[in-house]
């Protein structure tokens, strides 16, 4: 069954509905500054080079995140070159790593050992994965080049992961690469680990990847980007975009004073619905859509456009120059962090979510190296009929039979009866369900949830999964150890129904429009607000970094301080930061709108702990 409507003004979709028409979502959003030029192609590159060889061009530092395909960079730029006279010298870096043998040696205490899901946060940059001989040599040779004249014929490109390390160079280039684009290509077998022999299957690629090479790599751009010299998207190897050092950090800078979207992007999973693929346009040959990350910094990226070319760079690369500006005074406690999180789980036409349970938050400290834990809510965006959330235990729940149930399953391959223990309710458009660590949890089928929570995204210990099979055929692990160390068995039916289902309170209100308090919870260390107007509204961010989601109305043009203006369209999200100062929200669409707005609790880290309890 289609719907012949996209719910705009949310209402309870039918249960049997298969299929969703394309709203006005825009899976590609862009930021334009109000300076700068994206450079497009090798040519641009090389003449961009052959311009500084008469400045005192001699050594070329091409760094770049893991994930770049450094053999197309290299020899497309070559060709460039040799068009332009210039026979570069090329060095790789990767002839200065470590054996694969010694890397694995080194980062094994961060692995997690035999746990097929998590290890530790790795606190160190990437120098790990180099031989210190080896990068020492390519050191001297750099020193031997820049001892010569300027020339075309004695230009040297060292090039790839930890270029600049050798410090010596004329100049500094990086090039990045988006993650769901390097994660692409390593579910398909083609990127390896830094410094691994051959590829992975990707849960262990993934592992590594999250907990040794991005916290290593990410320290390692943070150093240099003050330096910079040019930054490189590098995510199509055939036609890389460019942008000047100081015109990108300008741009950083415009973002830190301006509302803008992140680059969303979206995956298949084993209980995934519909709703996403018709409503955003998504590949409609994915059999579904699971995920949208929306708003997961680790993750996502930035897209900035000029004269009609592309560039996107990492969110990182903005809180590692702005935090300050983008974060006001939660940059105390989460500095370089952006701490709100924002994705949808679809399970329209889909299935129920795993049973799960997130860390407690010395838990995850002492477990994962994590800084703070993955508390989170279920605002629920669209719903089917009959949908529900499954949220605590029943009253009379008992923990040991619950358990012996989900190891006879797990044992047996026969399915468990999850719902004599856990509690849940029905769910319809606008409910928000409150999800602090420790609580046993799932969306059942017939969501979309905008799920809005603390950043960590990947800690989720899963209980009973249906003995369900992921999209390659795999069992997924279960975590019922982990779960039992964290599940807080207090928080049954009637607790959950008091608590931890929201009660809207408007705490201000003006013409043809009010502003509610959602949730207000010592157990989290940030609020969700809703603001419903007609027509528009002012809103001071009050030195607040805001989350923002449309969850109602057709669009909504969002005017900043600095005369910046953004369209914010049904179900689209949207970072507001703490120095844009005062926004204004105009409808411009029919019917009213509401907009979900998050942000940290002024004086966490100061006065208020993030979280309460926090054992």
């Amino acid at each position: 069954m289609s719907v012949t409507a996209s719910p705009t003004s949310p209402a309870l979709l039918p249960a049997d509905a298969t299929a969703f028409p394309r709203g006005r979502f825009d899976p590609f959003p862009a930021f334009i500054p109000s300076g700068g030029a994206i450079e497009a192609g090798y040519d641009a590159l090389a003449e961009r080079i052959v311009a500084a060889i008469p400045q005192g061009l001699r050594v070329l530092a091409l760094d770049g995140f893991h994930g770049v395909d450094w053999d197309a960079l290299r020899d497309g730029l070559d060709r460039a070159l040799r068009a332009q006279g210039v026979e570069a010298a090329w060095w790789p870096t990767a002839d200065a790593l470590a054996t694969p043998e010694v890397i694995a040696e080194r980062i094994a205490p961060f692995l997690g050992g035999d746990d097929p899901l998590f290890g530790t946060h790795f606190p160190l940059g990437p120098d790990v994965f180099f031989d210190a001989g080896r990068l020492g040599a390519l050191r001297i040779e750099a020193a031997v080049a820049r001892g010569r004249a300027a020339g075309k014929e004695n230009l040297a490109v060292v090039y790839g992961v930890g270029a600049g390390l050798v410090e010596l160079h004329d100049a500094l280039w990086y090039a990045d690469v988006p993650k769901d684009v390097l994660q692409a290509r390593a579910r398909e077998g083609a990127l390896p680990n830094l410094g691994a022999a051959e590829a992975a299957p990707f849960g262990d690629f993934y592992k590594r990847a999250y907990f040794v090479e991005w916290p290593a790599l990410n320290r390692h751009k943070r150093r240099l980007l003050p330096d910079l010299d040019l930054f490189l998207d590098a995510q199509d190897p055939a036609r890389p975009t460019a942008m000047d050092g100081d015109a990108f950090r300008a741009a950083l800078r415009e973002l830190s004073e301006s509302p803008f979207r992140p680059r969303p992007w979206f995956f298949p999973g084993p209980w995934g619905g519909k709703f996403m693929q018709g409503h955003m346009g998504l590949d409609p040959e994915q059999p579904n859509f699971a995920w949208s990350f929306e708003l997961i910094t680790p993750e996502n990226g930035i897209t900035l456009e000029a004269g009609g070319e592309r560039l996107e760079c990492s969110f990182d690369c903005l809180m590692f120059q702005e935090h300050r500006r983008v974060l006001g005074e939660a940059a105390r406690q989460f500095r370089y962090e952006w701490p709100l999180r924002l994705d949808y789980l679809d399970t329209i036409s889909g299935g129920n979510l795993s049973v799960q349970c997130h860390p407690r938050p010395d838990y995850i400290r002492r477990a994962f190296g994590e800084a703070f834990t993955q508390d989170e809510t279920y605002y629920i965006s669209a719903a089917q009929e009959g949908a529900r959330v499954y949220l605590g235990l029943h009253d009379d729940a008992d923990p040991d039979a619950f358990r012996a149930e989900l190891e006879r399953s797990a044992a047996t391959g026969e399915p468990a009866d999850f719902e004599r223990y856990v509690h849940s309710m029905p769910a319809k458009p606008h409910d928000l369900f409150l999800i602090p660590n420790g609580t046993v949890h799932f969306s059942g089928r017939g969501n979309l949830v905008l799920e809005i929570s603390a950043t960590p995204y990947i800690f989720t210990f899963k209980i009973y999964d249906y003995v369900r099979r992921d999209l390659q055929g795999n069992l997924r692990p279960l975590n019922l150890d982990r779960a039992w160390d964290n599940l807080r068995f207090e928080r049954r039916g009637q607790w959950v129904r008091e608590n931890l289902v929201a009660r809207p309170e408007v705490i201000r209100a003006g013409d043809g429009w009010q502003e509610e308090r959602l949730m207000n919870r010592p157990e989290f260390f940030y609020d969700i607000h809703r603001l419903t107007f007609e027509e528009e509204v002012e809103y001071a961010t009050e030195g607040r970094a805001l989350a923002v989601n449309l969850v109602e109305g057709d669009e909504v043009e969002v005017v900043a301080e600095n005369g910046r203006r953004m369209p914010l369209r049904y179900l689209e999200s949207m970072v507001v930061p703490a120095a844009a100062g005062r926004v204004r929200f105009a409808n411009r669409g029919e019917g009213p709108c509401r907009l979900v707005i998050v942000f940290v609790r002024p004086g966490v880290g100061a006065a208020l702990p993030l979280n309460d309890p926090i054992e």
